[in-house]
């Protein structure tokens, strides 16, 4: 099946319904700035968030720093700056992008898992460390690896906004588990003023076994340290990674 990605293109106006930024996504970004003050090796005050989408994380991370978000979609660039003014975001891919600049901290979240091989797992990579301070850190937080992979896994979202009445479902599979990825399909429900109307979507995400991303991060030059962040019944495996001052930029 042909990837859609629609979420990032036409259905992007469902975006800011689908989790609150100032609720939802705040624990996860508190656990990502006590990651980032525990193990930066000196003072943090701007961070990179690679794959920023509709900026949500960014609206809670710019409490604590200067934020800077690179996104691939046209669509949720707008919506960020929309969100998060006075934050500046930049149109890139993560596999090839090179601002010119470096930053204290990056966050890679959930975007990585759009990584759907090798080659360009590793270039995103190569992407944060080349933009990374010596000393600085990068997080990343996996969706999915090879051993936390739950076969077909649906998850129902409802959501009520004025007259617009939408439900959005998600299901997860791996039709070849020898192959490093998986499908993402997505149905959603649109009511409006009591009119449905239903839409598809369906990514190609990349999965790797636990050791794969531990092995590619070091390869990239960086030390690497495990941890986990629990969200309701879900919890992830949080990868949080130090750039050596004796690395080359």
């Amino acid at each position: 099946m042909e990837d859609t990605c629609r979420l990032y293109t036409d259905l992007a106006w469902l975006w800011p319904m689908w989790g609150e930024a100032a609720t939802e996504y705040a624990p996860y970004c508190q656990y990502v700035t006590a990651q980032i003050r525990r193990h930066a090796k000196g003072p943090v005050h701007t961070l990179l968030d690679i794959g920023c989408g509709g900026g949500k994380n960014v609206f809670n991370l710019k409490r604590e720093f200067r934020v800077t978000g690179l996104d691939l979609s046209p669509a949720m660039l707008a919506q960020a700056g929309e969100l998060n003014p006075e934050c500046v975001f930049v149109h890139g891919d993560m596999r090839t992008a090179r601002l010119g600049k470096t930053f204290d901290a990056i966050l890679m979240d959930d975007a990585i898992s759009h990584m759907n091989c090798s080659k360009d797992f590793e270039a995103a990579f190569r992407t944060a460390f080349a933009h990374l301070n010596p000393g600085g850190v990068l997080v990343v937080t996996p969706d999915v690896m090879t051993e936390t992979f739950r076969q077909n896994r649906t998850t129902v979202t409802p959501v009520l906004q004025g007259s617009l009445d939408l439900v959005i479902i998600e299901n997860v599979n791996d039709p070849d588990p020898s192959d490093g990825q998986y499908e993402t399909t997505i149905l959603y429900l649109i009511r409006e003023q009591g009119r449905l109307r239903i839409e598809t979507d369906h990514w190609t995400m990349g999965i790797f076994p636990r050791e794969t991303w531990k092995q590619v991060l070091r390869e990239t030059g960086f030390h690497v340290h495990e941890g986990l962040y629990c969200h309701g019944d879900d919890e992830y495996t949080v990868f949080t990674c130090v750039k050596d001052f004796a690395s080359s930029m």
